[in-house]
């Protein structure tokens, strides 16, 4: 979960450990305060940084890397798991054509 006050590097170099030790999956989704008890938002991640994110993922060689404000580990990561299967058939269609 991003936005609780972690820095782009510290969370490139989290995703840098997850690939050393054989993480191949990986879920990267805006935190959500659900009340008052719980911690403070301390930033909403704009999209275009889940996006560069997901992308260092990718390079990194995670096989999936589900990316976006309401990406959870479950909630909507199949969703994303498609859209990546499909746009990732898509790409040699598009070079060719």
């Amino acid at each position: 979960m991003l936005g609780l006050g972690e820095t782009e590097d510290e969370v490139v170099r989290t995703m840098r450990d997850l690939r050393g030790i054989g993480v191949d999956i990986l879920t990267l989704g805006q935190y959500l305060r659900p009340s008052n008890w719980h911690l403070r938002v301390e930033s909403y991640v704009p999209p275009e940084r889940f996006d560069r994110l997901r992308e260092v993922g990718e390079s990194m060689g995670f096989l999936y890397v589900a990316s976006g404000p309401l990406v959870r580990s479950s909630y909507r990561a199949g969703e994303y798991f498609l859209q990546n299967v499909i746009r990732a058939r898509r790409a040699p269609i598009a070079e060719a054509g």
